[in-house]
C-alpha cells in the first residue's frame, strides 16, 4: 500500500471505533458489570494509548504525551510498559470523561497521520508493519466494544436496545445436521502467506490427523434447549470436572444472556429483548457447555488442526460471513440446508475447539512488549476459530487463533460438533 492507502486504512479503523459507540448514552460508556468487561470509555482510550505509546514517543523525539498519567490508566497488561490501573476497577473512573478521551482520540488520530506522511522511507518498512499490527490490535477491540456493550446493556433490567431490529429473512426449517468425511492424512496448518498475522498463527507446521468428520453446520438454539429439557445442567455426567464445578459456583441453567418469561425461552439481544429463534447458532456458552452438549450427543468438539484443515478443504470465505459489516450484530440462521457443504465457519460465533491453547512447534515471541501480546497467554485457555457478528471482515482469516479459559461466556461463542 502507497502512503494514501495507508491513511485512508488508519482513519477508516479509527472511525470504526467511534461508529460503534455512536447508539450510546453518556452513561453507558463508564459501566464495568463484570471483570471481564471494559467501559467503552475505557476501550476507546487504550486504542489510542496503544499509538501513543508504540509509536509518537518513539518516532518523535520531542513529543509530550497528551496527559501523563493516561499510561497508567490505558495500558492494560504491558508490563514492559509500566505500572497500570487494575482491570476491575476501571468502571470506576468519573474522569477523565468521555468527551476529554474523544478529545484525546482526536490529537493522536492527527498526530498519527502527521507521522505517517512524514515517516523517513528508511524506517518505513518496519514503521508500516507495526502499524498494521496496530490496527487489528484497534479491531480486536472493535469486537470487544461490541460485545462488551451488549453485556452492559443486558445487565440492565429495562433490557435497552443498542440498534433498532432491521427486518429478517426467515430461513428455511432446518432439518437434521450432517456431516462431511475428511480423510486421514498429513496436513499443513498455521499461516504461510506474506500479508499480515498474529505471531500465534505461525509458523505454518505439518501436523497428522485421523479421519473424522465435521459438522457442516453450527448447533441451533433449538438442539441445545433439547439437552436443557433432557437435564443436561442436572447430569453431572455429561461434564467435566471444572465444568460442574462451574455449573454449581454460578447456577448455571442456560446460555447466557437467555431469559425465561410466561415459560417461553427469550434472548437479550443488541436489538433488545427477543423470542428466541429456534434456528439461529446458540451463542454465549463456555467451552465446558459445549463440551457437555458434545458429550450428551455422544459427540465431540473438533480439535483446532482438524477445523482448519476442513476449512481449508471448503475453500470457506469471509465474504460468504456474518460479521460486523453486516449490521446485524447477531449469528444468523443458515438460510438453505447444503448437504456437504461447510457453512457458518467464519463469522456468526467464535466456536470452541477441543485444542488447549499453545505454541507451535518452532514459535518464538518477540522481544519488548509486542512479547506480551499473545505468548504468555499460552496456559489454561482453549483456541476458538472463525471470529463472530462482532468481527470485523477484514479482520479474520482461517489460521486466526481465539483463546479464553473455558468458562468464559461474555463473547459471541458456539460450537460445532466432531466425530
Amino acid at each position: 500500500m502507497n502512503r494514501l492507502d495507508v491513511i485512508n486504512y488508519f482513519m477508516r479503523v479509527r472511525k470504526a471505533s467511534e461508529e460503534i459507540c455512536q447508539p450510546l448514552q453518556t452513561e453507558d460508556f463508564v459501566v464495568q458489570p463484570i471483570d471481564d468487561v471494559s467501559p467503552p470509555k475505557w476501550h476507546l482510550g487504550h486504542t489510542s494509548w496503544f499509538y501513543e505509546a508504540m509509536f509518537l514517543q518513539h518516532y518523535i523525539s520531542d513529543y509530550k504525551p497528551f496527559h501523563p498519567r493516561y499510561n497508567f490508566l490505558f495500558n492494560s497488561y504491558y508490563q514492559t510498559l509500566g505500572e497500570r490501573w487494575d482491570r476491575p476497577r476501571r468502571g470506576v473512573l468519573s474522569r477523565p470523561s468521555v468527551s476529554e478521551v474523544y478529545e484525546y482520540r482526536r490529537v493522536v488520530t492527527n498526530r498519527m497521520v502527521d507521522l505517517i506522511e512524514s515517516m523517513d522511507e528508511s524506517e518505513w518498512a518496519e514503521f508500516n508493519k507495526l502499524l498494521v499490527l496496530a490496527l487489528n490490535h484497534e479491531q480486536q477491540h472493535q469486537e470487544l466494544l461490541v460485545t462488551d456493550i451488549k453485556y452492559i446493556l443486558a445487565t440492565n433490567p429495562l433490557f435497552p436496545v443498542y440498534q433498532e431490529a432491521r427486518s429478517q429473512e426467515k430461513s428455511d426449517e432446518l432439518s437434521a445436521a450432517s456431516f462431511i468425511d475428511i480423510p486421514g492424512s498429513v496436513y499443513k496448518i498455521g499461516y504461510a502467506g506474506t500479508d499480515f498475522c498474529y505471531d500465534n498463527e505461525q509458523p505454518n507446521h505439518q501436523v497428522y490427523l485421523n479421519s473424522f468428520r465435521i459438522q457442516t453446520r453450527l448447533i441451533t438454539n433449538a438442539e441445545y434447549l433439547e439437552f436443557m429439557r433432557d437435564g443436561g445442567y442436572q447430569d453431572f455426567r455429561h461434564w467435566l470436572s471444572d465444568g460442574w464445578d462451574a455449573v454449581q459456583k454460578y447456577g448455571w441453567q442456560a446460555p447466557l444472556h437467555w431469559i425465561q418469561l410466561e415459560n417461553r425461552w427469550h434472548e437479550m439481544t443488541l436489538q433488545g429483548l427477543r423470542k428466541l429463534d429456534p434456528n439461529a447458532p446458540v451463542c454465549h456458552v463456555s467451552y465446558y457447555e459445549a463440551e457437555a452438549y458434545a458429550s450428551w450427543v455422544k459427540k465431540r468438539l473438533p480439535a483446532e488442526a482438524e477445523w482448519e484443515v476442513a476449512a481449508i478443504q471448503g475453500k470457506v470465505r469471509a465474504d460468504e460471513g456474518n460479521f460486523w459489516e453486516n449490521l446485524k450484530y447477531h449469528p444468523q440462521p443458515v438460510q438453505r440446508n447444503y448437504n456437504g457443504k461447510l457453512q457458518q465457519m467464519l463469522g456468526d460465533v467464535w466456536e470452541w475447539t477441543s485444542s488447549s491453547y499453545l505454541p507451535y512447534p518452532g514459535y518464538r515471541h518477540a522481544d519488548g512488549p509486542l512479547g506480551e501480546y499473545n505468548g504468555k497467554f499460552m496456559v489454561n485457555q482453549m483456541v476458538l476459530k472463525g471470529g463472530s457478528c462482532a468481527t470485523p471482515r477484514d479482520h479474520i482469516r482461517i489460521t486466526y487463533r481465539n483463546f479464553f479459559q473455558p468458562d468464559k461466556r461474555w463473547q459471541f461463542t458456539g460450537f460445532r460438533l466432531a466425530d
